[in-house]
């Protein structure tokens, strides 16, 4: 038996990890904190130099790299002959000269399914060889093959690469740095007490959010929501995209007829902001996952709210807009859905550097002073997806 190069011996399958380049090396076991890329070959009974298919499991999408000579025969297939999933998805890069062969799709493209374990949520698609008949007809030289793909993402980790930005965070994300305040974002239990541990949610259920930033060593601070988007990727510019949260802090789902959406009336500090949404999904998207991007930003604690810096609630027994803290007139921007022309200063008043016996830093500059966060995946269901209540809600 000749050796395998690939690290795979015939009929065998591998768990490798990604790392920002394709792991041709060691295999890795399960609990590695990582994606991870599962790759079938068997059918390729493959023993060629080279790796035939590599995976690389990134954040948002998933890049096969296969080469043409899949069989390890010398003979390479042509690129055409090649498709990614169910959906029979082409190649990306490719041409006659190349022996080398690209795919690149999201998670949820080129007809993938996801499944949800415990401990992980598994992307599957598939390599397909489909060879086109050429020369007499009443023989063939290759046969098609398929070769099995899954992306493993721990839902227990934090999971980034060095090669990619960094959005995929189950359940809550943190930003901090030296020069950056920490801001933060998560989802809560109903009593607002704990931080919620499950992401699956049904369809009539309430999302509690919690807001925060640590304000230790600074002058006091005031926490607000400029907007937040929901996706269905970790990428807050895909499409669809749903903005529930807009115009520097309007609630604006809590104007749709059949929402109760608004900002948590009082605060439990002036560092924390929190809201309650109702559990929505987009329309048409079989994976009812979304992920939750808000853009966080303070300003001292002593300076009153404006149309810049507000948490603005629609009431609806009165038809008007009603703001957490401050005057309404605030919140009127949020009916012209205009905010960011409004004639207010966006300067804030420096604090004195000496209060409660104690020195206190002043206010980060501007690009320290607000983040974006992200929450996600969170799973909506409604109440006719039946295999999925008979998860475990534990996250």
């Amino acid at each position: 038996v000749a050796y395998d190069h690939w690290g795979f011996l015939r009929g065998e399958a591998e768990l490798w990890r990604y790392g920002g380049a394709p792991s041709l090396g060691q295999p890795h076991a399960f609990s590695q904190p990582s994606p991870w890329a599962w790759v079938d070959v068997s059918q390729l009974q493959a023993a060629a130099p080279l790796h035939p298919v590599a995976v690389q499991c990134q954040e948002a999408q998933v890049v096969v790299t296969v080469h043409r000579d899949l069989f390890g025969m010398g003979r390479l297939v042509k690129a055409t002959e090649l498709t990614l999933g169910p959906a029979s998805c082409l190649p990306v890069v490719w041409s006659a000269a190349e022996t080398m062969v690209t795919f690149m799709a999201g998670l949820h493209e080129c007809g993938s399914t996801l499944r949800v374990t415990p401990d992980a949520l598994v992307y599957s698609t598939s390599l397909n060889y489909n060879p086109v008949v050429s020369g007499n007809p009443v023989i063939v030289r290759t046969s098609p093959a398929v070769v099995p793909i899954e992306c493993h993402y721990p839902r227990k980790d934090n999971v980034s690469s060095n090669g990619v930005k960094p959005t995929w965070v189950p359940f809550r994300s943190t930003l901090s740095s030296e020069e950056k305040l920490p801001f933060s974002l998560r989802l809560m239990n109903d009593d607002w007490s704990t931080e919620r541990v499950s992401t699956i949610f049904q369809l009539g259920e309430v999302l509690h959010f919690q807001a925060g930033v640590n304000t230790e060593n600074h002058a006091p601070l005031r926490l607000f929501v400029d907007n937040c988007v929901a996706t269905p990727t970790p990428d807050s510019s895909s499409s669809p995209q749903y903005a529930f949260i807009d115009f520097n802090g309007c609630l604006v789902d809590g104007q749709l007829d059949d929402a109760t959406s608004t900002f948590i009336s009082p605060r439990p500090r002036q560092d924390v902001l929190q809201f309650a949404v109702d559990a929505f999904k987009f329309a048409g998207d079989s994976s009812s996952l979304i992920y939750i991007t808000c853009h966080l930003k303070v300003s001292l604690a002593d300076q009153a709210p404006d149309p810049l810096n507000k948490a603005c609630s629609f009431n609806k027994a009165s038809n008007l807009w009603a703001p957490l803290e401050g005057t309404r007139d605030i919140c009127s921007c949020c009916e012209m859905r205009s905010c960011d022309l409004a004639r207010h200063s966006r300067r804030l008043h420096a604090p004195s550097r000496w209060q409660g016996g104690r020195v206190r830093r002043e206010l980060p500059p501007q690009l320290g002073r607000e983040a974006d966060v992200v929450v996600g995946p969170l799973f909506i269901h409604s109440w006719q997806d039946h295999p999925v209540r008979r998860l475990p809600s534990g996250g």
